[in-house]
């Protein structure tokens, strides 16, 4: 065997720099479906750390409708969408999607995708290339998503965009900066939900600031479609908005509790992005049977039972908000199954998730990048199938965490 190169000697030197900033990151296997109890390495968890808000992923009638979805169209596509890929199941989930935000944004359209990153990537990049080189703005929130800040970079390296970041819970600075711009196209991204604080975007404020200065408005609501609004048509149905100037994702494998995702948009802005949009042409399309099964997660959260399961997890957050207390660590308030504890170092994140696995709990620590240097934390999230009595377990059990945590940081 060849002796180390100095590719594999960077690599293994950087390596080695995470693991003593205790930043290295590691896998876990599962083995056992997606739910509020998980089986890793043998030991059952009871698991407070997914995105699978409504409890979805494991539902029997949407594991039926993938295994009748693969029946009837196999379990490959073959080919992108504009070569051979779009089927049937595609087409008739992008129009029930459509008609999920037929009231808040005119005449909708809509695209189907595998992943989040990808819609997001195509929806910046696509829509800025409406505007020549170094003509078009992007106003984005400093706390977003990575797949909205590398779609952002992406965007201004290829063609030149002028990028200006904001604080979303603080306008005036966006509002300051949109005064002076005299570029002729402007776009605005934001959450609808921040995926580390659980808090919402100010979307009604951002929509009236982005119809006041001529900008789009790009919402990824990936965290509040399925949970937010009385339908789980998300975030636009919560805050009863209505615009033509919107530009909506939604993801398909958090409440949804599949896989992908989708942008939602007047027909003349997914028209362009077919025509223009890198990752929706050169991607292969999603196995069909994956929109076969989201047919029916769809119909799941419109119907009785999807209303039901919000109105539990609704129930659980405020369990939580009223019975959690800490006297060291930082609750951050939040209407939504994201609820995060602030630990700071992320020594002491690490350690609380250790003890919390030793108590039979998987929450893993949250450190940075993902979250801002200081502010390491356990990012608990909800699900339509934890119990209350599960609730009030953890609680319990975290009360006495805490005080280990800070005994053995002294």
């Amino acid at each position: 065997m060849s002796k180390s190169f100095n590719a594999l000697k960077l690599a293994e030197e950087q390596i080695a720099d995470l693991d003593l900033q205790l930043l290295k990151r590691k896998l876990r296997i599962t083995s056992s479906p997606c739910d509020s109890k998980v089986l890793i390495e043998e030991r059952e968890l009871k698991a407070f750390c997914s995105n699978d808000y409504l409890g979805l992923a494991n539902h029997p009638e949407i594991a039926n409708a993938w295994s009748e979805g693969a029946q009837k169209y196999g379990v490959g596509s073959g080919a992108s969408h504009l070569i051979s890929g779009h089927s049937i199941a595609h087409e008739l989930l992008e129009k029930r999607l459509a008609a999920f935000q037929s009231h808040h944004l005119p005449k909708p359209r809509t695209l189907f995708f595998s992943t989040g990153y990808l819609a997001n990537l195509t929806a910046i990049t696509g829509l800025v290339r409406l505007a020549s080189p170094g003509n078009a703005s992007i106003y984005s929130a400093k706390l977003n998503h990575a797949s909205l800040i590398d779609g952002v970079r992406l965007a201004s390296a290829q063609t030149n965009a002028v990028v200006t970041l904001f604080d979303h819970t603080q306008l005036d600075s966006l509002i300051d900066a949109l005064k002076k711009d005299t570029r002729p196209f402007k776009l605005i991204v934001t959450d609808g939900v921040f995926s580390m604080d659980g808090d919402l975007a100010p979307v009604t404020e951002l929509l009236a600031i982005a119809e006041q200065y001529d900008a789009l408005l790009m919402v990824d609501d990936a965290h509040g479609f399925g949970v937010l609004g009385k339908q789980g048509h998300g975030i636009l149905e919560q805050k009863n908005i209505c615009s033509d100037r919107i530009i909506y994702i939604g993801t398909l494998g958090k409440a949804a509790g599949v896989s992908g995702a989708f942008i939602c948009a007047q027909d003349s802005f997914i028209e362009w992005l077919i025509q223009k949009g890198r990752p929706y042409i050169y991607s292969t399309a999603t196995p069909p049977a994956i929109a076969h099964a989201l047919l029916k997660s769809l119909e799941i959260i419109e119907t009785d039972e999807g209303k039901e399961r919000r109105t539990h997890l609704d129930k659980l957050i405020d369990i939580w908000q009223k019975e959690m207390h800490f006297s060291a660590w930082k609750k951050i308030s939040s209407s939504t199954p994201i609820q995060p504890l602030i630990l700071g170092s992320n020594a002491n994140a690490l350690l609380a998730a250790q003890l919390l696995d030793d108590a039979g709990y998987w929450i893993p620590a949250i450190r940075p990048p993902t979250v801002p240097v200081g502010s390491a934390r356990l990012r608990i999230t909800f699900s339509a199938n934890h119990s209350e009595d599960d609730l009030r377990a953890l609680i319990n059990t975290l009360q006495s965490i805490e005080q280990q945590v800070i005994e053995k940081s002294f």
